[in-house]
């Protein structure tokens, strides 16, 4: 296992998600940027589905009780292990008593701690995620534990890959939603013809953009919404749901992003421009 000397600013484990319930009302949750952990669980040759640490812009420390292999993808938070640097996508061997820390944020929002076997918390409703309401922790604590299966021998069939930019890309592609065809030309013209800013509000649940268009008058009944959906409210605002989302919403969707797109956008933070592409 290992302990979380600092937990860090929000730490959390995630895994691909939590598939099957969302007529109940239980969100997928799962891991905010699915590319990281692909790239992450395939360096240590996991299966797609193990469970990975989330760290949102300010790392924890981190000792780990038992030998294993890590890779770290996702944002670059000058990660070190015994004091010495180490980089992204690339397969580190870990002995008994390492440290691994986090400086500062060099890029992107959210990184990701992937372990050899994966990380073997308590699955609920077939996932490891946590999740409000669903698990006992939505975040981790300073010294907290987290278990893994000890793993003394690995020969990777590849130990490192170019780092990958993805995240620094702005341009977030989307298919029509259910409720595309209210928008007249001049909202259509705002969303694909400019810039948008990430406004304070966003988190796991949704990202709120700052700038607004024109507002609309449409009443419809509470329908379903899914990760990457874009919600438009009667005054003008862009809202944008992520894994924590709610599984149901009463403001048209009129865009679906693509599993890139959320990725992108998973890793965007206050501030951070984006535009919008229709596929």
């Amino acid at each position: 296992m290992l302990r979380l000397l600092k937990s860090g600013y929000y730490s959390s484990i995630q895994d691909r998600g939590r598939y099957g319930y969302r007529d109940k009302g239980v969100p997928i949750s799962g891991a905010m940027d699915n590319r990281a952990i692909e790239k992450a669980n395939g360096l240590l040759e996991n299966d797609e589905g193990d469970a990975v640490l989330e760290i949102t812009m300010t790392g924890p420390t981190i000792e780990f009780e038992e030998k294993t292999y890590i890779v770290l993808t996702g944002a670059s938070m000058s990660a070190t292990l015994n004091n010495q640097p180490i980089t992204n996508y690339k397969v580190y061997k870990i002995a008994i008593g390492d440290i691994l820390s986090y400086g500062r944020l060099e890029n992107g929002f959210r990184s990701y701690l992937a372990i050899k076997n994966g990380f073997t918390s308590e699955k609920i409703l077939g996932s490891r995620s946590y999740s409000k309401a669903i698990t006992k922790a939505i975040f981790l604590k300073d010294r907290s534990v987290l278990p893994y299966d000890s793993c003394t021998s690995f020969k990777p069939l590849i130990s490192e890959i170019k780092i990958d930019s993805y995240f620094e890309e702005t341009v977030l592609e989307g298919a029509k939603g259910p409720e595309y065809d209210i928008l007249d030309d001049r909202q259509l013209e705002k969303i694909f013809g400019n810039d948008f800013s990430i406004a304070k509000e966003n988190n796991r649940m949704a990202y709120q953009l700052a700038e607004t268009i024109n507002g609309h008058s449409r009443s419809m009944l509470t329908s379903a919404t899914l990760p990457g959906t874009m919600q438009l409210t009667p005054a003008g605002k862009l809202i944008i749901l992520m894994k924590d989302g709610q599984t149901t919403g009463g403001y048209p969707r009129i865009l679906q992003l693509t599993d890139l797109s959320i990725s992108i956008l998973a890793q965007k933070k206050y501030r951070d421009l984006i535009s919008f592409k229709l596929i």
